[in-house]
């Protein structure tokens, strides 16, 4: 019952292959990454460091005071990290920059997962071994992993391909990140409501806005929807391991 109200861990409790998160700027959005052991985590950045908290005047507000070192003052172990963008390797207090640390969790029960009313935290998808999950972050490391997308291309789409090898072949669609996908559920129920109100009572509004947000959540999590492929991570290239005959007839099995 407790994983159902917080996914917060300590940072004993952390293992190889863990996807691990932690919030940024008071819970507006999750920062991904693959804990590697050794203190290490690999991780997708925006680019210029701003998941590391330190490419904006408002990450310098928020966490100066939380940070375990002065964010104008390169980490000890890290060095300056504030230019760097693409898949990088922090310690685990750069990554996490003053925030708590949180474990996301895979094989949910769909009951837990739609209990799980923020997005990003689980999916009813399975993980694969910790070796094949650091095989993959760490072969990304080396050779990227494409442009951040905040939607279809960002740090859970990283985390959540490093634990899976799978990928949404899609034109039409977000990523597999359950932030993008709830933003999107949140943003339709919103525009489509005074359209309703017209002729629904505001319980009845409310409840047909909670369905339609958890509907949208559950079709498109990785371990539901059918638009996804497994790929070795060899021939992953910029996102782009296979072409889209490949995926149709892989998909089709």
């Amino acid at each position: 019952m407790v994983g159902v109200l917080s996914n917060k861990i300590s940072k004993d409790e952390l293992k190889p292959g863990d996807h691990i998160y932690t919030w940024r700027n008071a819970y507006l959005y999750s920062h991904h990454g693959i804990y590697c052991g050794d203190g290490k985590v690999i991780h997708f950045t925006r680019g210029a460091g701003h998941e590391i908290g330190t490419g904006t005047p408002l990450d310098r507000i928020i966490f100066s005071s939380s940070s375990s070192h002065p964010l104008d003052a390169p980490c000890p172990q890290c060095g300056d990290q504030s230019r760097l963008d693409g898949v990088i390797c922090s310690c685990i207090d750069c990554f996490l920059c003053g925030g708590a640390l949180y474990r996301f969790e895979y094989a949910v029960s769909p009951a837990f997962f739609l209990a799980k009313a923020r997005g990003g935290t689980c999916t009813l998808a399975a993980s694969d071994p910790p070796e094949d999950v650091l095989h993959r972050a760490e072969f990304l490391l080396n050779n990227g992993f494409g442009v951040y997308n905040i939607f279809k291309n960002n740090c859970e789409d990283f985390a959540i391909y490093c634990k899976t090898g799978l990928l949404v072949f899609s034109n039409v669609s977000v990523g597999r990140s359950g932030q993008a996908t709830s933003f999107v559920a949140a943003t339709t129920v919103i525009v489509s409501s005074p359209l309703r109100f017209l002729t629904t009572s505001f319980p009845g509004l409310v409840t047909v806005g909670c369905t339609m947000y958890c509907v949208s959540r559950f079709v498109s999590d990785i371990g539901v929807r059918r638009d996804v492929v497994k790929v070795v991570v060899e021939r992953l290239v910029a996102r782009s391991g296979i072409d889209e005959s490949e995926a149709s007839t892989e998909m089709a099995k």
